[in-house]
């Protein structure tokens, strides 16, 4: 019981980690450089963002807990949800910290890729953490369209 509650707060740890890490890529850039973009008409207000993305990775984490409580020698499905996130952290450097949002946008492509992958492979042991992903990739999904229009509104 206790392995299982360690191996929980790891994946929470990994995951909550991963987003206070690209934050504080994003966060100085916020009032400053991405203050001055032109934005598509559906960008949410900026408060929403952070909300978001810490459910996300709870979300992201349960599951990553779910699939990693199985007891497998399959690591394609733990390598797909690594890249997926080590992806999801260099959105952040990429787009707010270099300011370079195309080559952002190439990379939230490769993001989501990499998500559907994980999650494809999630379903194979478990159908909860499938679900519990869904939200995540229908979220990149939203900004993958809100950094487009940032590079279609800013060029």
């Amino acid at each position: 019981m206790i392995k299982k509650y360690k191996l929980l707060f790891l994946s929470l740890a990994l995951c909550l980690g991963t987003g206070a890490l690209g934050s504080f890529f994003t966060i100085s850039s916020i009032p400053t450089w991405y203050a001055t973009l032109n934005k598509p008409f559906f960008t949410p207000p900026n408060f929403v963002f952070g909300p978001v993305w810490t459910t996300l990775y709870v979300l992201m984490a349960i599951a990553l807990y779910l699939v990693l409580s199985k007891k497998t020698k399959d690591k394609l499905p733990l390598y797909y949800f690594l890249i997926q996130l080590l992806l999801n952290f260099l959105w952040s450097v990429i787009f707010f910290y270099l300011h370079l949002p195309l080559v952002a946008y190439l990379e939230i492509v490769l993001l989501w890729i990499f998500t559907a992958l994980t999650i494809k492979s999630f379903y194979k042991y478990s159908r909860k953490a499938f679900y519990l992903m869904v939200p995540y990739i229908l979220w990149i999904t939203f900004a993958s369209f809100l950094n487009l229009g940032v590079v279609l509104l800013n060029h």
